[in-house]
């Protein structure tokens, strides 16, 4: 019975990794750098990408706001809806007087 738990389990991991490697490869763990990177915008895509950006979030206005006004300097909004600021170095390095982030 241990053996056939053992080959089970065995089993399972050799699938895992194989799916794992499968979906990366597939590229769905990857971020088109073309799409989202700096410049990758006109000004004019950048209200319904911080309409994205910011569906999410308790404070809509604030995130809009400053969604817009980074995207308007730096033509780049993070794909998803926090985080993922590394494909926009600008968006990412833009800080406030206090040394916080400045884009949500």
């Amino acid at each position: 019975m241990a053996k056939l738990a053992s080959f089970f389990l065995l089993a399972l991991i050799a699938i895992s990794i194989v799916a794992t490697t499968a979906l990366a490869a597939d590229g769905q763990y990857h971020l088109d750098a073309a799409r989202y990177g700096p410049g990758s915008l006109k000004p004019t895509q950048c209200l319904p990408q911080c309409i994205r950006r910011c569906s999410h979030t308790q404070y809509h206005n604030a995130c809009m706001l400053f969604c817009q006004k980074c995207c308007k300097k730096c033509l780049c909004v993070p794909p998803g809806f926090y985080g993922n600021k590394g494909v926009c170095p600008c968006y990412n390095n833009w800080k406030t007087k206090e040394g916080g982030p400045k884009c949500p």
